[in-house]
C-alpha cells in the first residue's frame, strides 16, 4: 500500500518529542506508516528542525523504527 507523506500524520508525537513523554500507541503506529516520508521531510527546512532532534530520535527507537540515515 503507497504511503502519502504528509507531516501532520506525526501530530500524535509532538508531545513525545517536545517533551519526552513516552510516545503513545498512535504515535507509534504513525512513526511506522511515515517511515518511508522521514528523508523527504528531513529535506525540508522547516519539519526538519522538528523532526533532527535527539528526542524525535529516541521517540523513533522506542517505536523500533530506526531512524533514517539520508
Amino acid at each position: 500500500m503507497a504511503v502519502t507523506c504528509n507531516v501532520a500524520q506525526l501530530s500524535s508525537c509532538v508531545s513525545a518529542i517536545t517533551s519526552a513523554t513516552p510516545p503513545s500507541k498512535l504515535c507509534c503506529t504513525k512513526i511506522k506508516e511515515q517511515k518511508p516520508c522521514l528523508c523527504q521531510y528531513l529535506r525540508n527546512p522547516n519539519v526538519k528542525k522538528f523532526i533532527n532532534t535527539p528526542n524525535a530520535k529516541k521517540v523513533a527507537g522506542t517505536c523500533g523504527t530506526p531512524f533514517p540515515k539520508c
